[in-house]
């Protein structure tokens, strides 16, 4: 696919960002929803969805960068090799209080990198010197000559402000620095009929216990993959999720439906250690791999919104929440830290339309009936 193929107002909403994206340079495409559009970047080699970006995203390479009529340098990891020997040491510190903090690997790339960012813009100026007034210059170049996203932004002000804070102890700085507004954006969400629909396209056993589950107990993809034997529970009809986001484990309940068809599984494929196998028996599945399983069967039931493997627990989480479930033990179910975050499940639930009626419904209009 070439991206010059699309129409003149499909470019025209087209918007690429670079960025590091889990330890990776990548970079973002993003474009208000058009189904063509959608189809033709999903063609691109490599490119890959982001639940956390909630876009599209293809490897920082020369192929792209030239695709994309893109400047260079652009990539995190060419941009650490030209800072400016003054500021290697404030670089070297920023890793290894992340490191003694034990930040996960992820935010510990995100945040080398994105801080890199501000080391390269400064040459031979030392970053120390810098206060809260050129700090905000610095931002307003980020949002209003490099066009960094609002999730970007704010990756790089946390690294920025981890460096000044938790390294330097420098408390009081970013007080009188604002933060762009994040977009509120309400996860995609299946409904059952939808769900029954993808799952009824799935024939390989392993395939189907794996989505079954997720949809079931409202998992992660990273938590499906990394769930071992030891971790379904059958005689406390629970399953222990290990290590999960912010390094927390949590208890979810074990559906009795996903017993039986577990305990099938167990007895086609015998599995040794992980639950669900990769190629190799000492190894887990692929999360990418997963994630293709599920928009195979998304593309064969023919579901046309953009929905990713993300939102079997996004639909887990609403259909709770339909039913009855009270939103406290939905934020404990899906370890959230914050009860916002759940109760974005609200803005999509039926149970909050219930009873509701349009005033249009009360119009005497003829329709031409």
């Amino acid at each position: 696919m070439k991206m010059s193929e699309t129409n003149a107002e499909a470019k025209s909403l087209l918007c690429y960002e670079p960025a590091v994206h889990k330890g990776d340079d990548v970079i973002f495409i993003r474009f208000d929803y058009d189904r063509d559009l959608n189809a033709r970047v999903r063609k691109l080699v490599g490119v890959q969805w982001s639940h956390t970006g909630k876009a599209w995203y293809v490897p920082n390479n020369p192929h792209y960068r030239q695709l994309f009529k893109l400047e260079a340098p652009l990539a995190g990891k060419d941009v650490l090799s030209q800072i400016h020997p003054i500021n290697v040491p404030a670089l070297t510190a920023l890793v290894e209080t992340l490191q003694l903090k034990a930040y996960s690997p992820s935010t510990q790339n995100t945040y080398r990198n994105e801080f890199a960012q501000l080391l390269y813009i400064l040459k031979n100026k030392c970053v120390t010197d810098l206060d809260a007034g050129r700090l905000r210059d610095y931002f307003l170049y980020c949002i209003n000559t490099l066009k960094l996203s609002e999730n970007t932004i704010h990756s790089r002000i946390n690294a920025i402000k981890f460096y000044f804070e938790q390294v330097l102890g420098r408390e009081r700085l970013f007080i009188d620095i604002p933060r762009p507004k994040k977009k509120l954006l309400l996860p995609n969400v299946l409904a059952i009929g939808q769900i029954e629909r993808l799952f009824g396209q799935l024939e390989n056993l392993k395939h189907k216990t794996m989505l079954f589950l997720a949809y079931s107990a409202g998992l992660r993809v990273s938590e499906v993959v990394n769930l071992s034997i030891s971790d379904i529970n059958s005689e406390r009809m629970v399953i222990t999720i290990k290590g999960a986001k912010g390094k927390k484990d949590r208890t979810v309940a074990l559906s009795e439906g996903i017993l039986s068809l577990l305990r099938k599984y167990y007895q086609t494929y015998k599995p040794v250690r992980w639950l669900f196998e990769g190629q190799y028996s000492n190894s887990p599945y692929s999360t990418r791999s997963l994630q293709q399983v599920f928009h195979r069967a998304k593309d064969a039931a023919k579901i046309r919104q953009p929905v990713t493997f993300h939102s079997l627990r996004h639909s887990y989480a609403t259909h709770l929440h339909e039913s009855g479930t009270d939103i406290k033990l939905i934020q404990e179910l899906l370890g959230h830290n914050d009860i916002m975050t759940t109760l974005r499940y609200t803005h999509v639930s039926k149970r909050t339309l219930e009873g509701i009626k349009s005033p249009f419904d009360a119009l005497t209009l003829n329709n031409g009936e």
